[in-house]
């Protein structure tokens, strides 16, 4: 009964678990069925029962590897990353020859945006099995997180060798390609991806997110013509519609995407607010006197915080292009540095139980962590990660002589562009009208308590007065850095460097007027957003 319940845990699951169960009847404790009965709920679509099983036989079991490694799959299967790290880590450093371990480890680690730890644990893999395609797939997308994006290139290249007919991989180089700055070879991989397959719906919007690009009269009819679309296709035909000015029709496709979205990633506005208001209530002047002086010296950060589609990748752009800096782009690592610090507690309650000498620690443990990002050595660097703005009191106190800048847009036409941006993952504010002004508040808010409580702190550069008057703008955001007024800041457009984010494309272009009153072509339909925010609406 054990041999057949362990042939059968891959391809008849359920009918492995029955038998691992009837012999567990029988034989209470027997380890190995207990083993079994785990791996096949998991394979079996049944994470937490396996959960259930593995959790006990782990303590029971603590030296054997495989037990580790079910354990910490089930976790995962489950969303618990941060759990199924740690018991994957053991079932690797019990079993180190383990290619299943190890992938799977490094898979989590990704997962959690601990991109530089995933290479560490990817990467021998590949050496040891260069064939296996999962691995040399998850060290393409890993190598992509962290800015390598020639490397990314070179694994894509070496994967659709081997398997030219991937969509996905046609998907995944038109990334890498994006990123280096090739639109027309980006745009030839992602109608590769399509051409494959019409209704891969990521590589519609992936077209759409080029920015700069525009859909043919042929691409609507086979978007439309791909059966029901989801999200993804949805947003990309309200762009196609958009640039045709079927500004009801566009705003409809938006709509109809974002609904899909809410549906499946609810945001709770009252718990977000709520944080927001922690904040103000804790951060207060006393609370930063009575931590004076403490952190790590180093100047080299340059924290842009504010809203996503704010212009923080062009004022990236600005300062990757003076020779003191490096742009290193939404770094995950103080979100991540955050949550260690909150440790299932609330925030920032978890702020005040800081020691005073850990600040220092923290401040040189973010600046290791992400000098993986700094391949060039500059003696400054960028991270845009722009939900910073809910850590400006971690920054002041962990790295009191980094510079903050606060890039405010507009705010309908900020709210408007998050509502038709096709976010891979996050703000789920982002799906509602009504959550948008009402996070969009929620910002501006907290923003004000730091100019109150930390004055003089938080450079505030407004995107509209940057497009108004770029030099005098940019030499105030030099002069707010410390940095001395280079002409190559006002030529950004000619800097070449790997980049990511949405505007990859636009920040590559002159700075243009364009984009600043898109908004208004959807004025009729955003009394919902307008009445969130309130007073901002006027701003």
């Amino acid at each position: 009964m054990l041999a057949e319940a362990r042939r059968l845990i891959d391809t008849d699951p359920r009918r492995a678990a029955a038998l691992a169960s009837q012999l567990l009847a029988a034989r209470p404790g027997h380890g190995e069925a207990a083993l079994i009965l785990g791996a096949s709920l998991r394979r079996a679509g049944e994470p937490a029962a396996a959960h259930d099983v593995l959790v006990p036989l782990a303590v029971a079991m603590s030296g054997a590897w495989g037990v580790h490694y079910e354990l910490g799959m089930a976790l995962a299967a489950l969303g618990d990353d941060v759990a199924a790290v740690a018991a994957l880590d053991r079932a690797t450093g019990l079993n180190p020859q383990s290619s299943l371990a190890w992938h799977a480890l490094a898979a989590a680690l990704y997962r959690l945006d601990r991109f530089e730890a995933a290479l560490a644990a990817i990467d021998p893999l590949v050496m040891a099995q260069p064939t296996e395609a999962a691995f040399r797939a998850l060290r393409a997308a890993t190598r992509l997180q962290l800015g390598q994006a020639v490397p990314a290139l070179a694994d894509y290249d070496a994967l659709l060798a081997a398997d030219p007919a991937s969509a996905p991989l046609w998907h995944s180089r038109g990334h890498a390609l994006k990123a280096l700055g090739d639109e027309p070879a980006a745009v030839e991989a992602y109608r590769r991806a399509i051409g494959l397959d019409p209704g891969f719906d990521e590589a519609w919007w992936s077209l759409a997110n080029l920015k700069t690009f525009r859909f043919t009269a042929d691409d609507m009819a086979r978007m439309r013509g791909a059966g029901e679309p989801g999200a993804w296709r949805h947003f990309a035909l309200g762009k196609a519609c958009e640039d045709n000015g079927d500004y009801a029709k566009a705003f409809q496709h938006y709509a109809g995407a974002n609904a899909l979205r809410r549906a499946s990633h609810p945001h709770d506005a009252d718990a977000a607010k709520a944080q927001v208001r922690r904040t103000i209530a804790l951060l207060t002047p006393a609370f930063f006197a009575a931590r004076a002086g403490v952190g790590a010296p180093d100047p080299d950060p340059i924290f842009m915080i504010g809203m996503p589609r704010s212009g923080s990748t062009l004022v990236e752009q600005i300062l990757a292009s003076h020779s003191a800096v490096e742009g290193a782009s939404e770094l995950p690592d103080l979100p991540a540095l955050a949550r260690r610090l909150a440790a299932g507690r609330s925030w920032p309650a978890a702020l005040a139980a800081v020691p005073l000498a850990d600040f220092a620690t923290l401040g040189r443990d973010y600046l290791a962590a992400t000098k993986i990002r700094r391949p060039l050595g500059r003696r400054f660097f960028t991270d845009k990660f722009p939900g910073n703005f809910h850590h400006i009191g971690l920054i002041h106190l962990m790295l009191p002589n980094a510079r903050i800048i606060d890039v405010r847009r507009q705010p309908l036409a900020c709210c408007v562009s998050l509502f038709k941006q096709a976010f891979a993952r996050g703000e789920a504010y982002s799906h509602d009208l009504a959550d948008l002004g009402r996070a969009y508040a929620d910002y501006a808010e907290l923003m004000t308590h730091y100019d109150t409580v930390l004055p003089g702190r938080v450079l505030r550069l407004s995107y509209e007065a940057l497009v108004a008057d770029p030099a005098a703008q940019i030499e105030r955001l030099l002069a707010h850095c410390g940095l001395p007024f280079e002409q190559a800041c006002l030529r950004f457009f000619e800097t070449e460097r790997v980049i990511r984010t949405p505007s990859a494309q636009q920040v590559r272009l002159p700075i243009f007027r364009d984009g600043l009153d898109q908004w208004r072509h959807f004025e009729p339909w955003l009394g919902p957003l307008k009445a969130a925010l309130g007073p901002l609406a006027d701003a």
